[in-house]
């Protein structure tokens, strides 16, 4: 039987049909076309775009959005009472087993809520340079999602499934509009603190080649594993072996039609090209001193701030979707000790992020977004809520109702889209589904989630399954 010989049409086949096969064929052709060659980096998958690339902070664990966004009175003044049984009873929760006390942010004034800048948002005092920059920022205050325990609710959020092994968002964003540069990797993840629950398949590419998957920088150290050559290896002798590797990769690619081997060339390759570009990305030591102070960064060291600040740097050399973790945010208990904390290390850095993107004419096409995987309840974990015990309260998880944030890129800003009733328990209006939420994000980059899919054992794939919807209501 003569073997089958490989085509465009087997290509296609293997890689997923439609323009997202086609997306990545477009991908390992770079090198030969050149970024300018690349229609895809420009102009969207299927309409036009209002963000070209994406900044994502996830903060693990999920902070208490009650307390830094949504401001609720009645709940502030009924603390330490029993919530109501249908806040309770039939419900899931993660770690409370028996009828909690209602659970208010302090009134004084360090966690006090303030309007903000020409809009009148309100934003925690936790956070005063965030409230800063209060005009750019667009709050989501609806969201919902299906999942109340870290790592499904992580993988749901960023993959859209609750199990292992489906594509991250930045990888179905590298699949459908592939890089804007030659020299560094279309997805790119940095991590402040320990690992997250769901590892990194918050980051993976599952089922998609595996050049679509996020690549972890490190602020310490090699950026990359195994990015500096070996000890008496010379660059030319370094490049000799890439050379010779990508002539047997190739060969391989000829007989079988692999996408995969296509892959393995295209990694070798920019890996090696890494080895130039990516010291000189991560030499945060150049930067004006006033940026320095902006940031609050620390050059050589490990920093959620100077993470923020390479975020910016890996933007502006085309990098399309960067992922901020920044871990420490499960306060299940002393809420209110640990809170100002974490607010502290992220707060300003953020602003100044926000700030800098502005100044360098890249926010109106770069989409920030603030999120975790889902919020915090308003009733009390662990104690009654009250008294001296209020300072050792906890909230527990909670997947009905919480608050994100996006900028940028297309976001109507200083608006406030949905509302939760007055203890912060459900939503009241506007509701928005994580789906949703992952729709509205791929429609801000010119990619149609109901088209952008790849055919795997059997059926197509996509980001959303066969959920979601774009809201238009916090458009631009």
């Amino acid at each position: 039987m003569t073997p089958l010989q490989p085509t465009r049409r087997l290509f296609l086949q293997r890689t997923g049909f439609g323009l997202g096969g086609a997306a990545l064929g477009t991908l390992l052709q770079q090198d030969a076309l050149g970024a300018e060659g690349n229609p895809l980096a420009k102009l969207g998958l299927h309409h036009a775009p209002r963000a070209k690339r994406v900044i994502y902070i996830h903060l693990v664990g999920a902070p208490s959005h009650l307390d830094l966004f949504d401001f609720k009175p009645e709940l502030q003044k009924r603390s330490g009472e029993l919530c109501p049984d249908e806040f309770f009873k039939g419900k899931q929760l993660a770690f409370i087993r028996e009828q909690p006390n209602l659970l208010g942010t302090p009134k004084d004034d360090k966690f006090a809520f303030k309007r903000c800048g020409k809009s009148g948002v309100e934003i925690s005092n936790l956070l005063p340079h965030l409230q800063g920059v209060a005009d750019e920022l667009c709050f989501i205050k609806s969201l919902h999602t299906d999942q109340f325990n870290h790592a499904p609710a992580q993988l749901f959020a960023l993959t859209g499934f609750a199990r292992f092994g489906r594509p991250s968002i930045g990888s179905w964003v590298s699949y459908g509009l592939g890089s804007e540069c030659e020299d560094l990797p279309a997805f790119v993840t940095l991590i402040t603190g320990q690992i997250l629950g769901a590892g990194n398949s918050a980051w993976g590419s599952g089922f998609l080649p595996t050049i679509h998957q996020g690549v972890e920088f490190r602020s310490q150290g090699d950026a990359v594993h195994f990015l500096t050559d070996p000890h008496g290896v010379s660059r030319p002798e370094r490049k000799l072996v890439v050379d010779a590797v990508k002539d047997l990769n190739q060969l391989a690619l000829d007989d079988i039609g692999d996408p995969e081997i296509a892959t393995r060339i295209s990694q070798y390759e920019m890996a090696f090209r890494m080895q130039a570009s990516v010291p000189e990305l991560m030499d945060i030591q150049s930067e004006p001193q006033r940026i320095h102070e902006m940031y609050g960064t620390q050059p050589g060291k490990s920093s959620f701030a100077n993470n923020c600040l390479l975020a910016r740097r890996l933007v502006e050399r085309g990098v399309r979707f960067v992922q901020l973790f920044d871990e420490g945010w499960d306060h299940h208990g002393s809420v209110f000790d640990a809170l100002p904390k974490k607010t502290a290390q992220v707060d300003r850095p953020i602003a100044a992020l926000l700030r800098d993107l502005r100044e360098r004419g890249l926010l109106d096409d770069t989409l920030v977004v603030w999120n975790a995987e889902f919020g915090r309840t308003p009733m009390a974990q662990g104690t009654s809520g009250n008294g001296d015990e209020r300072t050792k309260a906890g909230r527990d998880h909670h997947k009905d109702a919480y608050t994100v944030w996006m900028a940028g890129g297309g976001i109507k800003p200083g608006h406030v889209h949905g509302q939760t009733d007055e203890l912060g328990y459900a939503i009241a209006e506007d509701p928005v589904h994580i789906h949703d939420f992952n729709a509205t994000l791929l429609h801000l980059l010119g990619i149609d989630h109901e088209r952008l899919t790849f055919r795997y054992q059997g059926r197509q794939f996509r980001l959303t399954d066969v959920h979601g919807k774009v809201v238009h209501a916090f458009l631009a």
